[in-house]
């Protein structure tokens, strides 16, 4: 009776996640998910600019330093590279996604001439490239930070000091470059993601659907400005 119930649930659970709703719930849980963690990996990631105000930018009392440390903890160790694997899996399921809307509506000249294409975010009709510089840029930040900081923390190397690693990798005007343009590629992806995370759990209605527009273009370019000042601020750091 246990296994006939347990099979039951499993046939539930695959059904639903081939459904189009059951897809499309996945990816607006796992967004709004991504999103707090961009919001609480940004705000760390900002004490760095603090420290600058307040002259403690290098200094092992900065709120940087503390921030990464908060960081360094066995569990938030743990879940880092999850929480990577979970922008990847987000990523490519989007990109799956795409694929299969592209395909059943017949290449990807379906919005020439079409009124529903018109209606539609520059950044939804992009969705794969925008998906595929946002994963190159994820591999860019795990191979510049996370393995020289929480990953030497999991496995009991010697942690590279935060403030030296941010004037480092910031510091080259080349990587600067490249981040920025990540930022605003993530931008992009965010200010259609909010409000589409939003309208698949059921807030749909005419008025929030405007609301939610307006706070996700708030949203991702509070998000990117945080990220891009940061970026900056290593960069001068590393300048002067």
């Amino acid at each position: 009776m246990w296994q006939k119930k347990q099979i039951i649930k499993f046939n539930i659970m695959a059904t639903i996640f081939k459904s189009s709703i059951g897809k499309k719930l996945f990816m607006s849980i796992s967004g709004l998910f991504l999103i707090l963690f961009l919001l609480l990996h940004g705000t760390i990631n900002f004490f760095s600019v603090i420290d600058t105000f307040t002259g403690k930018f290098g200094a092992a009392d900065g709120l940087f330093m503390k921030g990464c440390e908060f960081m360094a903890l066995p569990i938030v160790t743990i879940m880092v590279p999850v929480l990577a694997l979970g922008f990847a899996v987000h990523i490519l399921w989007a990109m799956w996604l795409e694929y299969g809307n592209i395909k059943a509506r017949g290449g990807f000249f379906r919005y020439k001439g079409g009124s529903k294409g018109k209606a539609e975010s520059w950044a939804s009709k992009n969705m794969i490239i925008l998906g595929l510089i946002v994963l190159l840029g994820i591999a860019l930040h795990l191979l510049d930070f996370w393995q020289h900081m929480q990953l030497q923390s999991f496995i009991g190397g010697e942690e590279e000091n935060p403030y030296v690693l941010l004037t480092t990798t910031f510091g080259n005007i080349e990587f600067l470059v490249l981040y920025l343009i990540w930022f605003f590629v993530i931008w992009f992806h965010l200010t259609h993601g909010f409000w589409s995370a939003f309208q698949t759990i059921g807030w749909s209605n005419e008025i929030w659907m405007k609301r939610l527009k307006v706070l996700g273009i708030i949203f991702a370019t509070l998000i990117v400005l945080i990220f891009a000042v940061v970026a900056i601020n290593g960069y001068y750091q590393a300048a002067f």
